[in-house]
């Protein structure tokens, strides 16, 4: 990307290299962050790109900042976590029950079987444990807790810039979900990528970046087009 794009990574608070204030944190206030950052760097409109609760963000910047996005890649993410079924309910309490009992570097090496189950995988599974005991036991669960009841479901009709939403066929996000709210959403695409659970840029990695660089060349072009008119 970098060799087509300025590319900006960002640390969400409470993860990596940013700071961790004391909970609670909100989805909102994860957004707000975005945008001083960009106040910060003098970006103005930029494509968003997020993956999982990095697409929660994206989707609160489309509805509550339109004027700063271009597009948005949503990845294996939605625009709600509000369980469904017993089933979902389930699967959201077990997280947090996991980072509640053994923090952070237990979890990851749990959630690293889930997203990396292949035996070919084992160097995926190892970074990803080691990345993930980084984290900081109450600011990761200041970050699960944000997401937990947070929805813009009833608001992303509002959205109206290009939107890309990837899914790794074997995402434990419903396929059916995604394909539901990307019906709604004006100007929307879904692309499934085969052989990919939910860490679909990293276990599918040359397949995402072609995805979605097609997509940004697109919305680059459609936009010099509409400059020139």
């Amino acid at each position: 990307f970098a060799d087509r794009y300025r590319v900006i990574t960002a640390d969400m608070r409470g993860h990596g290299q940013s700071d961790k204030p004391p909970g609670p944190y909100s989805v909102p206030m994860m957004a707000r962050d975005v945008i001083d950052l960009l106040d910060g760097l003098g970006i103005g409109s930029t494509h968003i790109v997020g993956l999982s609760m990095g697409g929660m963000i994206a989707f609160q910047l489309g509805v509550e900042w339109p004027e700063r996005v271009g597009s948005l890649v949503i990845v294996n993410s939605g625009p709600a976590l509000v369980a469904r079924t017993v089933g979902e309910w389930l699967r959201i309490r077990q997280r947090l029950l996991l980072a509640q009992l053994f923090g952070p570097a237990r979890t990851g090496h749990f959630l690293s079987k889930r997203l990396f189950p292949k035996a070919d995988q084992s160097l995926m599974r190892l970074q990803f444990i080691e990345r993930w005991a980084q984290n900081e036991r109450d600011a990761y669960l200041a970050s699960l807790r944000a997401l937990v009841g947070w929805s813009v479901l009833e608001r992303i009709d509002e959205i109206r810039c290009p939107v890309l939403v990837i899914s790794g066929d074997r995402d434990y996000t419903p396929l059916e979900l995604k394909r539901e709210y990307t019906a709604r959403i004006r100007d929307a695409q879904l692309v499934v990528i085969e052989d990919s659970g939910h860490a679909t840029p990293v276990d599918q990695a040359e397949n995402f970046n072609d995805v979605v660089l097609e997509f940004l060349a697109r919305v680059s072009m459609t936009e010099n087009e509409e400059f020139q008119q």
